[in-house]
């Protein structure tokens, strides 16, 4: 996955089709010189339609396409002849695309099944023919009904990463490496903070052909839940993963007080991700023999807990039994 390919929040103008008016005809033939009304309808405007896709994972696509325009729906015609709806324009986007209001900041709606649709701008309906109007007291109405306009609004779309294992960590944690050891994800990699600017996602391979998807979220700082370095644009990624696996690394100066920071900024965020599954991880443990892990063992957090290290590639299948134990 591209760093730069991934977007994961496009603001965009959408404008549905103008339903087609309805039609104040009269039947004429050969035979009949002046018949009864027979306006057909006017035609459906065209909706905006979302719809996921299970192949897209970023919003690139919809980057430079601020405008999203439906067609107009055709007027209605003689001989009770409806007119043709507008052409419904569909935008495809990745699952776990959130809708929101521009106005409101309000979510409308969520994208989470492969060929989902939800109509984000309706089109206008089509006017109504004279036929429709007749009655006894009006047998000749002599005219019909425009169609309705179509909307024009402006849509927040946002993605929020599909993940059943969310990497929590401050930058230079060792989230990038464990993903690029456990899948075939190519994150940068560097031994300094930062390095992750944008969420990657790997597929981890496990026993019996099975598999889980874990999504690299770019480094926490103290604050993030206030916009703080990365901050809010990347904490929101977190939201939607079925569990989180906190990576601290053995050389921290206060295992504890780090959990207790990155606990606290995603609560601030969103308290609810206190309700999901946590495992916490500490990295680069080949550095330390069994005695000094017995020691740190006993200052952790209340959180179930392991020692891995991605380089040496030490307790990784214990991580995965421990991971797919608590995702089923």
């Amino acid at each position: 996955m591209a760093s730069s390919n991934f977007v994961d929040y496009v603001k965009i103008n959408c404008r549905s089709g103008k339903g087609g008016a309805g039609s104040s005809h009269f039947h004429r033939d050969k035979i009949t010189s002046k018949g009864g009304p027979d306006g057909g309808d006017g035609g459906r405007g065209g909706h905006v339609i979302i719809k996921g896709s299970k192949q897209l994972w970023t919003l690139l696509h919809l980057k430079y396409r601020k405008h999203v325009i439906a067609k107009q729906g055709l007027p209605g015609s003689g001989n009770l002849k409806t007119g043709a709806e507008g052409e419904d324009v569909i935008i495809e986007v990745p699952l776990g695309t959130i809708v929101r209001d521009v106005e409101t900041n309000e979510i409308e709606f969520e994208i989470t099944a492969d060929g989902e649709e939800q109509i984000l701008v309706p089109g206008g309906k089509g006017g109504k023919g004279n036929d429709f109007f007749k009655s006894p007291t009006m047998q000749t109405p002599r005219f019909a009904q425009p169609g309705e306009e179509g909307q024009e609004v402006w849509k927040i779309l946002e993605l929020k990463l599909l993940a059943d294992v969310g990497l929590v960590g401050f930058p230079n944690a060792g989230k990038s490496t464990l993903l690029s050891v456990l899948s075939a994800a190519k994150p940068e990699i560097a031994n300094y903070p930062f390095t992750t600017l944008k969420p990657n996602l790997g597929i981890v391979s496990y026993r019996d052909n099975r598999s889980f998807i874990m999504a690299d979220i770019p480094g926490i700082i103290e604050g993030a839940h206030k916009g703080k370095g990365l901050g809010l644009r990347f904490l929101r990624h977190i939201e939607r993963n079925s569990m989180l696996l906190f990576m601290i690394s053995v050389d921290s100066d206060d295992i504890k007080k780090e959990y207790e920071i990155l606990l606290n900024e995603i609560t601030q965020f969103n308290p609810d991700l206190l309700d999901k599954k946590r495992l916490l991880a500490l990295t680069k443990s080949d550095m330390i023999d069994e005695e000094l892990k017995a020691e740190i063992s006993k200052e952790l957090p209340q959180v179930p807990s392991l020692f891995i290290s991605s380089v040496a590639n030490q307790g990784l299948d214990a991580l995965k039994d421990r991971i797919w134990a608590m995702l089923n």
